[in-house]
């Protein structure tokens, strides 16, 4: 069983910068993908990146040129640098993790507690 840990969110204001980060600790293998989803109140859940191991990424249109993703596979860590925020952007930020690199939530095993984000105007 893999437990994945968020970290990072806040409250920041408009054109500001968060850095989450997800460590996962149980049994991943050398194949795990991680990504981010995001859920607004009220929205479906929102493909925001993903990573596979061999680094691989897919970024969502919405926040491609400003968020950044990254791992550090020693430490199975998945890392999210969001750089000239929105307050569109404000969401729960959850880390998921798998076997297959996808946009798809539900094809995801493994799921955070989320970290809420909040972009002030």
């Amino acid at each position: 069983q893999v437990q994945l840990a968020e970290t990072g969110g806040g409250l920041v204001q408009a054109g500001g910068s968060l850095r989450l980060s997800c460590a996962a600790s149980g049994r991943t293998s050398s194949g795990y993908v991680m990504a981010w989803f995001r859920q607004a109140p009220g929205k479906e859940h929102e493909f925001v990146a993903a990573i596979s191991w061999l680094r691989v990424i897919f970024y969502s249109d919405s926040v491609k040129g400003r968020f950044t993703i990254s791992r550090d596979n020693a430490k199975n860590t998945v890392y999210l640098q969001m750089n000239s925020l929105t307050p569109e952007d404000t969401a729960v930020y959850s880390c998921a993790g798998g076997g297959i690199l996808s946009r798809k939530w539900d094809v995801y095993n493994n799921w955070g507690q989320g970290t809420q984000v909040t972009v002030s105007s």
